[in-house]
């Protein structure tokens, strides 16, 4: 009798090892909070795996056993904020970093360590089968950063904000209802004076500005109140945290706009004038600085021109992607755009049957952006806005919303690629798949009330 082999647990299997066809002296790096295990090729060092804690020198350490060894590419994981001090630092020795999305990697056999974690990203990394996703350069990085921490900052403005407007209702003064905005000029002017101590209606109402619409008596009867000390010493921390807050952005606005003169530009000439019937407001969040400008030098293009995009959908922009040299390098045509954006249906298809079609559930900063844009543009009279009606009528609000941001993402893509200014003849032009679709239709119309179709401008349909 044949000996029977024994069965290995799924915990002890080996896993098949990927020939280095690709990436011959290639690592995989399984990044934690407090160490981390780097995985070189057995053929390079017979100890092919080591553990380095996650402190700067042996950061360094790590960095100097693999440039003796002659490794040039090193694939990781994006995990949390850990990753980002070792990339830098492998990416300044000339070491060439691939940061992996850890859903792709995921699902593997066996039992789970962070040895056989990096040991397979150094199997598929070399064999060619991560990608990397997208990092721009260190100038753009810094700029993200800044502006991510202006965001931050403009939520917890908004936070004091509503912090004075509770203290406000709890001593019954009516503010939120005589002016629109509590952090406006008049509205902040009479909170200021009445932390100074003024409680006279009549030295109140010399504060609004003249524009307001209130009348007096309703503006005295909003101000009639019952003064309590506790709640005055709330209302004015909470408008001294409002004001170093306000002091903060400002000053990270001027770290912003250095920051943006160290990206390189793609255009020097001056930017075109803005036209008198498409001139936007500016927004009380905007940065302090001509953002628009900006956007001009660094993609050579206007993008402002475009219904919806405002000064923040610029910023986004700016500081997510970087310039149009970063967006035409990692990204090779407007659907490899879209579709690092989540915006563009993900089309699961086996055995010939479409399983699923809906957008991939990606967090991105610079969709949320345009989903915003999209949402503004819904009402507009423009030809971007009657396709955004258009498409929440077939598909729904929710879905209306992301195809109108699929469609400003690929006309953002095509803008700067060819450097051709906003043009809502070229953008919506029907293509020649739309006009079969639409003969195919109207022909299957005529043919149910029994007429014929004879096309006399075909052209136009």
């Amino acid at each position: 009798m044949s000996k029977r082999k024994k069965k290995t647990s799924a915990g002890t299997a080996k896993r098949g090892v990927l020939e280095p066809s690709i990436h011959p002296k290639s690592a995989g790096i399984d990044i934690g909070a407090e160490e981390l295990v780097c995985a070189v090729p057995p053929d390079l060092d017979q100890q092919a795996v080591k553990t380095f804690p996650t402190f700067t020198r042996d950061l360094h350490a790590l960095r100097d056993w693999l440039t003796s060894l002659g490794v040039t590419t090193v694939a990781m994981e994006s995990t949390g904020t850990y990753w980002i001090a070792t990339y830098e630092i492998l990416e300044a020795a000339g070491i060439e970093v691939c940061l992996v999305n850890a859903r792709h990697v995921k699902g593997v056999p066996g039992k789970k360590t962070d040895v056989c974690d990096a040991q397979w990203l150094q199997q598929l990394h070399a064999a060619g089968l991560l990608r990397a996703s997208f990092r721009p350069s260190r100038e753009v990085v810094a700029v993200r950063q800044l502006v991510r921490h202006r965001s931050d900052l403009v939520r917890e403005s908004s936070r004091h904000i509503h912090h004075m407007q509770k203290t406000l209702i709890e001593m019954n003064i009516k503010l939120h209802h005589v002016f629109s905005d509590l952090d406006g000029m008049s509205a902040m002017a009479i909170v200021e004076a009445i932390l100074a101590g003024e409680r006279d209606p009549e030295s109140l109402w010399l504060l609004r500005d003249r524009r307001c619409r209130c009348s007096r008596e309703e503006f005295e009867k909003a101000l009639e109140a019952d003064w309590q000390s506790a709640q005055l010493f709330i209302l004015g921390q909470s408008h001294r945290a409002w004001q170093q807050t306000h002091e903060a952005i400002a000053a990270c606005d001027e770290a912003i706009e250095d920051h943006l003169e160290q990206v390189s530009s793609e255009s020097d000439d001056d930017l075109p004038p803005e036209e008198e019937n498409r001139r936007k407001r500016r927004g009380k969040n905007d940065v302090g600085f001509d953002i628009r400008a900006e956007a001009y030098r660094q993609y050579g293009v206007d993008l402002s021109r475009v219904d919806g995009i405002s000064n923040g959908t610029l910023l986004v922009l700016l500081s997510e992607i970087g310039n149009a040299e970063e967006l035409r390098k990692n990204f090779r045509s407007a659907k490899a755009f879209s579709s690092w954006l989540g915006l563009c249906p993900d089309n699961r298809i086996s055995g010939g049957k479409v399983l699923k079609t809906k957008t991939r559930p990606v967090v991105n900063r610079v969709s949320n952006a345009l989903r915003l844009a999209a949402f503004g543009v819904g009402r507009s009279d423009s030809a971007l806005g009657d396709y955004c009606r258009r498409m929440k009528a077939k598909l729904g609000k929710a879905e209306g919303i992301t195809a109108t941001a699929h469609k400003l993402s690929r006309v953002i893509y095509g803008m700067i690629h060819s450097k051709q200014p906003y043009d809502e003849a070229i953008a919506f032009q029907t293509q020649p798949s739309t006009r079969t679709r639409r003969l195919k239709k109207l022909r299957k119309i005529a043919h149910s009330l029994g007429m014929q179709l004879t096309a006399i401008q075909p052209e136009s349909i």
